[in-house]
């Protein structure tokens, strides 16, 4: 760890950006695109099905452990989505027909595969001591870049039109290809490893490791739930493409922001199993600010104050959350371990987002939005078992 921790910050701030715009991309602008086409919710919960990449990046990750660089495995990637995102803006946005999904689920394949040299170069420049600030960070670049592509990208479309969004979305991702060709290599991590299959069984016998892979699962999965419906609640409380891509987007970078920071000066404070369930908490009462904005005189106030409220929140939740991932890998596994890990977020994500559209529609808003809040709390019956887990790093 010999630069400087803000040389390093800036490396992880950067690669987080890089990492959250396609990521933003698909569940930020596409919702909001399928629904002003006039696609059903159901439609729009079934986004989650192009997202199984990122449910399954683990199964080529050993691949990005042992071949090239973080360097050329992060700037590839970020070259091609700038192409395939190109393709996008010129295609015909009245047709939702096959060549558009294809192109989605490439978007999520190449944002998969950035994503596992992204977490492995951020777990190798950093020491445990150091995951709460360095996760406030990334977390905050990450929802940046993430409004970025789900707010600026919106605006857009709401001045001019799609085609104009997606173009601008490529200049960012070429942009970004400049900067990831200029990233310092890691220092000190050792050997990589010599087998596919090493990564996978040095985290299999480490204790507790059911209890790890079961919370995981489980920590966000009333944000997985709740998620996919708040940008058709957007559109169907009468927000316009302006006022999404402007007055909430600019009030949850904000929150982020400040969420991400909180949460990681907390925990590194706390330690990472207390930011665990005390952060966890303050998360689970996102989905009541929704809950209240859905059975409340329509106001758009409300509503605002709710998203303001679920970013604030989940910023604090997701530093706890991958400080506890990220505790629990080996530097020299870093690639295909963390892959592993954060792809059971995105299984969560996934189950979760099949299933939203058709209980939303069939509960309201008000009453799904309740439920979500109640799927907070089974990952606290694993807490204790968790503790031995985690993983101290030098």
């Amino acid at each position: 760890m010999s630069r400087p921790l803000s040389i390093r910050l800036g490396w992880i701030a950067a690669l987080a950006f890089a990492s959250g715009f396609p990521f933003g991309l698909i569940n930020e602008a596409l919702p909001v695109y399928l629904r002003t086409q006039g696609a059903g919710l159901v439609d729009i919960g079934r986004l989650a099905a192009i997202t199984a990449p990122w449910s399954l990046k683990f199964l080529w990750a050993p691949l990005v452990d042992r071949l090239g660089t973080r360097r050329q495995w992060i700037a590839g990637c970020l070259a091609i989505l700038a192409v395939v995102t190109l393709v996008l803006a010129h295609s015909d946005p009245a047709r939702l027909g096959p060549a558009f999904w294809l192109l989605a689920i490439a978007i999520v394949t190449l944002s998969a595969t950035q994503d596992i040299a992204i977490d492995a170069y951020t777990i190798e420049i950093t020491s445990t001591q150091e995951l709460g600030v360095a996760n406030s960070v990334r977390i905050a670049a990450y929802r940046v870049a993430m409004f970025t592509a789900g707010g600026l990208l919106i605006w857009l479309a709401g001045r001019a039109d799609w085609s104009v969004s997606f173009t601008a979305g490529t200049t960012v991702l070429a942009l970004l290809t400049v900067a990831a060709l200029l990233m310092p290599a890691p220092e000190g991590t050792g050997d990589r490893p010599h087998a596919l299959w090493e990564p996978l069984r040095a985290l299999g016998v480490r204790p507790g490791i059911w209890a790890v892979v079961t919370f995981a699962l489980l920590f966000k999965l009333d944000i997985a739930a709740l998620e996919p419906m708040t940008r058709p609640f957007w559109v169907d409380r009468g927000f316009s493409l302006t006022e999404i891509g402007a007055v909430l987007t600019t009030g949850r970078i904000i929150a982020t922001l400040a969420g991400a920071a909180l949460g990681g000066v907390l925990t590194s404070w706390w330690g990472i199993f207390r930011g665990l369930w005390i952060l966890g908490l303050v998360q689970a009462f996102s989905s009541l600010g929704y809950w209240a904005a859905a059975t409340a005189v329509p106001s758009k106030s409300l509503i605002l104050s709710a998203a303001l409220f679920e970013n604030f929140a989940a910023g604090m939740g997701t530093a706890a959350y991958l400080a506890f991932l990220m505790s629990i890998c080996e530097k020299r596994y870093a690639a295909t371990q963390f892959a592993l890990l954060s792809a059971l977020l995105a299984i969560t994500r996934a189950v979760a987002g099949e299933f939203s559209g058709g209980l939303a529609e069939r509960m309201g808003y008000g009453s799904y939005f309740l439920l979500t809040f109640a799927l907070a709390f089974p990952a606290y019956a694993l807490l204790p078992a968790i503790k031995r887990a985690v993983l101290e790093k030098a």
